[in-house]
């Protein structure tokens, strides 16, 4: 269990976290879970994300605060209608949900050459689409308990201009431009929506298909901070945005990214 501030705001409260079972969405359940916030998150890992629950229902650390045992339901949020029902689901056993973390995404990877329509709308399927009709499902809900957060997890991969990404880059380039049309429209119902662009995140993901003691290197080296971003960097980012204490931050894209992004567009 890592050691960060307590947002009492938090405890209590229904946050929903899509793609939750291992890497970046593995450490926003457990930092909500951390809050005593009652947490749901899909998953199309069942085994991951059954054992993520078992992890954190059997968890303690003595300070009193009453934690629940995550919700988990397998979905694959390509399927809207299926995922829909996994939304309402979550809402009708839980509650409202108050906190919706879009963060499901998957960055892989492929020359333009070997692109293909499908190849293309599974990109946007798989990291754009569910974001906007995620939001268009919890609002109402949302709206009718006072409001809400909303956070979108976007890469910095578009502002980078990485090759072989490209069904990727559109994709998180978009996300930026939804959060802040979203904003615009759910402000007068008193939900936020932000945005927080990961830079190059160390995960299980990362580390078996990519990472070595070069790709670490080359990292630092271009980073203005010499350490690699983990997973729990992103999430005390995004429980920031969710929390009261971030009640007047709306439409803004959070770069946490160790000055990756800075670097790399400067230079």
């Amino acid at each position: 269990m890592t050691s960060r501030p307590i947002y009492p705001g938090l405890a209590g409260q229904v946050a929903f976290i899509s793609g939750g079972a291992s890497g970046i969405g593995e450490a926003l359940v457990e930092a909500f879970w951390e809050q005593g916030a009652q947490v749901a998150f899909c998953d199309i890992d069942s085994a991951a994300g059954n054992a993520l629950c078992e992890r954190l229902g059997a968890a303690d650390n003595g300070d009193g605060v009453k934690r629940l045992k995550p919700w988990f339901a397998v979905c694959d949020v390509r399927d809207i209608d299926a995922y829909r029902v996994v939304l309402d689901d979550a809402a009708r056993t839980l509650g409202p949900i108050r906190t919706l973390v879009n963060n499901a995404g998957r960055d892989t990877r492929h020359a333009l050459s070997d692109l293909t329509v499908d190849m293309w709308h599974d990109m946007l399927a798989v990291n754009l689409t569910h974001h906007v009709f995620a939001t268009q499902r919890v609002a109402p809900a949302m709206q009718a308990a006072g409001g809400g957060a909303i956070v979108n997890l976007g890469s910095i991969s578009w502002l980078r201009g990485r090759p072989n990404l490209i069904g990727y880059t559109a994709s998180k380039a978009a996300i930026s431009g939804i959060t802040r049309t979203l904003a615009r429209e759910l402000g007068e119902q008193n939900i936020r929506v932000n945005a927080v662009l990961p830079g190059a995140v160390v995960t299980e993901r990362q580390s078996a298909l990519w990472r070595d003691a070069s790709a670490d290197k080359q990292f630092i080296d271009l980073q203005c901070l010499k350490l690699r971003v983990e997973p729990k960097h992103i999430a005390d980012s995004v429980l920031f945005l969710a929390s009261p204490q971030a009640a007047t931050i709306t439409g803004q894209n959070l770069v946490v990214d160790a000055g990756l992004a800075q670097v790399s567009v400067v230079g």
